[in-house]
């Protein structure tokens, strides 16, 4: 007899969405929640889940928050807390403060006429 088991981590997309004002950029966006965790499954079928870290990703400018597990956990249970930026830390912030791209939001240099990631043409 043989068992097939394993260990692994997965992100999983919460059921939340709250317009604000981004704290990173300043522009008007939304704030979309997602949980990490670790998870042992015996043959493919999930066991237990542990470890488990709540975060916010502003849809603005792609930075990613975390927030306390009280408030992931709320969320999590379907709950719609609002989410103040003092619930915020900052872990990685994408937020570039030169021009970009008003179709897929990358970096341009300054004398850019075409967008070389989309090919949209710029203002």
């Amino acid at each position: 007899m043989f068992f097939i088991f394993g260990i692994s981590n997965k992100e999983k997309e919460l059921d939340f969405r709250q317009v604000t004002e981004c704290p990173s950029c300043g522009v008007y966006g939304s704030l979309e929640a997602f949980m990490v965790y670790n998870y042992f499954s015996l043959f493919f079928i999930p066991i237990f889940r542990w470890s488990k870290r709540y975060f916010i990703k502003s849809t603005c400018c792609g930075s990613i928050y975390t927030i306390e597990k009280d408030l992931g956990r709320a969320i999590e249970r379907g709950d719609k807390p609002h989410i103040s930026p003092s619930d915020l830390t900052p872990l990685a912030s994408n937020y570039n403060r030169g021009r970009s791209c008003n179709n897929c939001g990358y970096p341009l240099d300054p004398g850019f006429e075409y967008c070389p990631k989309c090919g949209i043409r710029q203002n």
